[in-house]
């Protein structure tokens, strides 16, 4: 049911939007607020705060049909307000800052950013150089965050800085809740894209940024084991999305493969042509069942950090080689802005780096063999 009723959104709402929403670079808070209203936002949350108490495999049908989009900048919009950013409220946080705030953000009506990566840190969280300093107030934070998902219009933002001393390691990062408009929080700039152009994305700047003390969110010192846990989840639904990007361009590629003529006959009739894609089909479906097989092992408790590992980087790396493939089959069609494939291949550019670079995932793996 879930599946059907994201699928339908996804085609009278989304596609018919999405090229407007990718050239004004954001999606409008009113699609937002109808995915809300839909329960699209409250898929892992309790009932109790208007969710619908489902477990991995919901986030993950969720995920996949919104990359079966073609639209990925509007499918990671969704999905770090879901899974990537709202988690840390809903993990972390106090009674009070959840009932401030886990309505709102099931509604639609509080969209959430997280802010960990900084121009010098990326998947190396421990390195981040932005600093809370307590005060009789509360805290100051001081530092910058980059390429932060959601971060020109979100409401709320999840913001990691470092505590203790800036060399001191993991045990140095807490995390904060920050409104926007607090004084001291601005956007440096929006941040011009290869792909998700439908995304905004910003650089956050916080000077002697006041926050108080019960912004914290979650244990202070206790940060960095934060991120990691919810990492396993974001790193889960980017898997799904990929295969959803890839199985929607392999889908476009067959149906302009049995009409595209050459040579006197539809390209569909060239077998190393119909073999390359029959291969990548297979491909994509043994993504698709590691990404709900580490899905299901996590729903029932188990720990999956070096299958969703292997799953942000097999499905990250092969998405970029259907697209590259299906971009060849479509030929001069598919350089043309134009033309769907060209933007899905700028879209899924990203999944290789963005939720934990390939090089970074296979150390985890290499980590547990």
């Amino acid at each position: 049911m879930l599946r059907d009723q994201v699928r339908r959104f996804v085609e009278e709402e989304i596609k018919p939007h999405g090229e407007a929403w990718e050239a004004q670079g954001f999606v409008p808070r009113d699609v937002l607020r109808r995915m809300g209203s839909l329960g699209f936002f409250g898929i892992r949350y309790p009932e109790a705060y208007g969710g619908s108490d489902m477990d991995t495999l919901g986030s993950v049908v969720f995920a996949e049909e919104l990359g079966r989009s073609t639209f990925s900048g509007v499918a990671i919009t969704a999905l770090v307000h879901t899974d990537m950013a709202s988690v840390h409220v809903f993990n972390a946080g106090t009674e009070a800052q959840k009932n401030r705030w886990m309505r709102k953000i099931i509604a639609g009506e509080a969209i959430c950013a997280v802010a960990v990566t900084e121009p010098d840190a990326g998947s190396d969280v421990k390195g981040i150089r932005t600093t809370a300093r307590r005060s009789e107030a509360g805290y100051v934070l001081n530092g910058s965050k980059m390429f932060i998902t959601n971060g020109v219009y979100a409401d709320l933002y999840c913001v990691a800085a470092k505590t203790g001393d800036i060399g001191s390691g993991s045990k140095a990062v807490t995390m904060f809740l920050v409104e926007k408009g607090t004084p001291g929080l601005r956007v440096s700039r929006a941040l011009d894209k290869h792909g998700w152009r439908s995304s905004d994305t910003a650089e956050l700047v916080f000077e002697n940024c006041l926050v108080p003390h019960d912004a914290v969110l979650g244990e202070e010192g206790r940060g960095f084991y934060a991120i990691m846990r919810n990492f396993q989840n974001e790193r889960t639904v980017i898997g799904a999305m990929a295969m959803g990007e890839a199985q929607a361009a392999l889908d476009l590629t067959v149906a302009y493969l049995k009409t595209r003529k050459a040579f006197g006959a539809p390209l569909w009739d060239k077998q190393g042509i119909r073999q390359r894609i029959a291969m990548r089909a297979a491909e994509v479906e043994a993504g698709r069942q590691l990404v709900y097989s580490a899905a299901w092992r996590d729903a029932q408790g188990h720990d999956v950090t070096r299958e969703v590992s292997m799953v942000k980087a097999y499905c990250g790396e092969l998405v970029n080689a259907v697209m590259y493939d299906c971009v060849q089959f479509h030929g001069g069609m598919g350089f043309m802005r134009e033309s769907t494939i060209e933007r899905m291949a700028r879209d899924a550019r990203v999944q290789a780096i963005g939720g934990g670079a390939t090089e970074v995932m296979l150390e985890e793996v290499a980590k547990r063999l």
